[in-house]
């Protein structure tokens, strides 16, 4: 298996050899939707929580006595039958979404999904990404001149390169990552995926297991 390998201009320099071992992977969708599933859950934050009769302010005193007045016995204003007292069975700040995934099962779906990318000639290699500066303009110009079809585009880098991320940040359908922390909703988010030839042995080595 082999991926083109462009240049700033757009032009076509080699083709880089890939693993056949990490791209040649089987591709299971159960797989990659159970990771995609845990990441999204793990990154779940909980907002709603619905105060129980011991949070809610006030309801200390004893509305009436608990003989003689003719009506029914209550120990606080705060009952949850009472308006303006606590919530039954309401959702809580307690609750965890967590779903735990092994490493290798989440290896496992990345580097399925990398495959993919490949298989489906939407990786596309760069002899070098750079730029002089942070300038949007500039990036916007480089991009337009690779393979990506105007198309949303994840680009993984091999080393920080703050002028490239910079230049990437206000480019509307485009992300950057570094070899070592795509995480999988962004790939598969990304139609496209761009990266310098020399983070694809990074990314082989951090992915494989």
């Amino acid at each position: 298996m082999k991926a083109k390998v462009y240049n700033l201009a757009g032009e076509v320099l080699r083709e880089q050899e890939l693993d056949a071992k990490f791209f040649g992977i089987k591709v299971k969708a159960e797989v990659i939707q159970q990771s995609v599933t845990a990441q999204a859950a793990n990154a779940r934050e909980v907002l709603a929580h619905a105060k129980g009769r011991a949070e809610v302010r006030g309801g200390g005193k004893k509305p009436w006595k608990q003989k003689g007045t003719g009506r029914a016995r209550h120990g606080s204003t705060r009952s949850p039958i009472w308006v303006g007292g606590g919530v039954t069975f309401g959702p809580t700040k307690e609750r965890n979404f967590s779903v735990s995934i092994n490493k290798k099962a989440k290896k496992r779906a990345l580097q399925m999904v990398l495959a993919d990318k490949a298989n489906h000639e939407h990786l596309i290699l760069i002899d070098e990404l750079t730029v002089d500066a942070p300038k949007t303009k500039k990036m916007a110009q480089i991009l337009k001149k690779l393979p990506l079809n105007n198309k949303s585009t994840l680009i993984v880098l091999d080393k920080k390169n703050d002028a490239v991320v910079r230049s990437s940040r206000n480019i509307a359908k485009v992300i950057t990552a570094s070899a070592d922390s795509i995480n999988i909703i962004d790939l598969l988010k990304c139609e496209y995926l761009l990266m310098p030839v020399k983070a694809l042995p990074k990314v082989v080595k951090h992915y494989s297991f």
